[in-house]
């Protein structure tokens, strides 16, 4: 079968490319021809650019927007070194059309050719941000007479807006099936009248740590140390690092650029070496779904922290699922009191398993019909 999936495509973070390329993978290892819908909206595509404001005050004053331009420029050209370290990584994984489509319209004139359409996973349909609000991430232009499913397809929040319901309601409609990855997906489902939604796990679950290994980059660190990945530069996250470099002699390693407590920062670098620090860390410290994810499948001691953004659910059900909730850290108490080498992973992992193959089964499933 052909199959072309929509996600948040090229939006250079290690999680988002990680779950595109599971998902492909997956199918492709299902006997399908499957490739990923280039996908670019405005929303999506001021990622890495040189000549860029978003602040009205530069762009109403031509010669303003050129100095602010001009000040920003060596920063931005160092981190142009980051998006191509992930570009190489598409490049090679990333099986996409040759096409680039930039609205829900386009998508309408030129229809990708496929036999079935997957929206999914990640989140796509978080109205918290404009691809929640985009009917392209509900296969909206998708005719009625093709196969449309979505596979872990996140709303990362409690609860939707008032005005965002009819909207969702009405596009999730036309969805043959319908799988969320959250149980708080579900239920923002069933308020609005679907009953036959399934829960699934992330994309990245349906590849065994063999599959994921071999997508290492293959370096490996002098010492033993925590890998960070805060996207909040939250004061717990260095609280508790620090804590354990004096506690454990370890070494602090981060991704993320403003982390400024670390011994080693490798934001430049793509989602193979990302894989290769958590695999390889002795503690892994995060407030990221997916960082969460590879600790999990790499069975590595790690701790969660909630993001200042209202995206926390993602974390809650994913570690309550496999019994692992005592991991999301929320004071300074939880900090301090926290005991390292303690995780039940055989447990965790027979409850991971039952969640693998169910998802497993409604995917392969629904593409059978």
């Amino acid at each position: 079968m052909k199959i072309k999936t929509i996600t948040c495509h090229e939006v250079y973070n290690h999680g988002a490319s990680l779950q595109e390329y599971a998902l492909l993978t997956y199918l492709e290892q299902q006997g399908h021809t499957a490739e990923t819908i280039h996908y670019k909206p405005h929303f999506l595509s001021n990622h890495f650019r040189l000549w860029y404001t978003n602040n009205p005050t530069f762009d109403k004053n031509i010669v303003l927007r050129l100095i602010y331009n001009t000040l920003k420029l060596p920063k931005r050209l160092i981190k142009r070194k980051r998006k191509k370290t992930f570009d190489v990584f598409s490049d090679k994984y990333i099986k996409t059309t040759a096409k680039v489509y930039k609205t829900n319209e386009d998508l309408k004139k030129d229809l990708p050719e496929a036999d079935a359409y997957i929206c999914g996973s990640d989140q796509i349909w978080n109205s918290f941000f404009e691809n929640g609000k985009d009917p392209a991430f509900y296969l909206d232009f998708v005719p009625d007479t093709k196969l449309k499913l979505s596979y872990a397809a996140s709303f990362a929040i409690d609860k939707l807006e008032e005005d965002i319901k009819p909207f969702v309601k009405e596009k999730i409609s036309r969805l043959d099936h319908v799988a969320v990855r959250e149980s708080s997906g579900k239920l923002i489902l069933e308020e609005l009248g679907f009953t036959n939604a399934h829960q699934v796990l992330d994309p990245v679950f349906l590849l065994d740590p063999n599959s994921w290994s071999k997508l290492e980059d293959g370096s490996k660190e002098d010492n033993k140390y925590i890998f960070i990945y805060d996207f909040d530069s939250n004061p717990l996250i260095k609280q508790m690092a620090l804590k354990l470099k004096k506690e454990n002699g370890w070494d602090i390693i981060t991704v993320n650029e403003l982390i400024n407590y670390a011994d080693k920062n490798y934001f430049l670098k793509g989602p193979d070496k990302f894989l290769s620090l958590i695999k390889n860390a002795s503690f892994v410290i995060s407030n990221s779904f997916h960082a969460v994810a590879f600790s999990i499948i790499f069975q590595k001691d790690f701790v969660v922290f909630n993001r200042s953004y209202k995206i926390n659910t993602r974390m809650r059900d994913m570690l309550g699922s496999i019994g692992l909730e005592q991991l999301l850290i929320l004071d300074k108490k939880m900090v301090q009191n926290h005991k390292t080498n303690a995780i039940n992973f055989s447990e965790a992992q027979e409850k991971l398993d039952v969640l693998i193959n169910s998802s497993k089964t409604y995917l392969n499933n629904a593409l059978k019909q």
